[in-house]
């Protein structure tokens, strides 16, 4: 449950500046998230997840009106190539179960891959998946369980983590 108060600007500013990203204690290679992290001086803590590799909470804070940590239903599921999403889709029921855990919440899958729409469509990549039978699992499962896939180039993938999880839970905390 949400918190039921009305912060000024003022306020939800500096509550935000709490905001705290969750990190899978499972993921790995992923120190170009925790040095952008550092570098922007974004808190992060590592927890185990049972839903995807990233999610957000608030840390508890009484002048807030926050008695306990507050976590959001946001997760972000990272994947570092489109062989590793080509193996995980390949992995159906595993997957599939992990997404029919997601639907509770607002999910999105990350592929560290600028252009890896277009690399699926081309065969870029080394799995043997056939890029049509990847592209019909990839939408198919997006259609069934309804999140979304971004491509977006390894780079930005901590900028993109802070931001996707900083206005989600301001636009819950500003028009709840």
């Amino acid at each position: 449950m949400y918190p039921m108060y009305q912060y000024s600007d003022k306020e939800l500013k500096e509550l935000l500046t709490t905001l705290t990203v969750l990190i899978d204690t499972r993921e790995q290679e992923n120190s170009h998230i925790w040095n952008y992290f550092d570098m922007k001086n974004i808190r992060y803590q590592a927890k185990k997840l049972q839903i995807g590799d990233y999610s957000v909470m608030l840390p508890q804070n009484r002048n807030y009106g926050i008695t306990r940590d507050l976590f959001f239903p946001i997760s972000v599921e990272r994947k570092r190539s489109i062989d590793e999403l080509a193996g995980t889709i390949k992995e159906r029921t595993r997957f599939e179960n992990e997404l029919i855990r997601s639907q509770k919440l607002h999910f999105t899958l990350l592929v560290e891959d600028a252009n890896g729409y277009e690399n699926i469509i081309k065969a870029k990549y080394r799995s043997k998946y056939e890029p049509k039978a990847l592209v019909a699992s990839l939408k198919t499962f997006e259609s069934r369980y309804g999140f979304s896939t971004i491509f977006i180039p390894k780079s930005v993938t901590g900028d993109f983590l802070y931001n996707h999880f900083y206005y989600y839970v301001r636009n819950i905390l500003k028009f709840f």
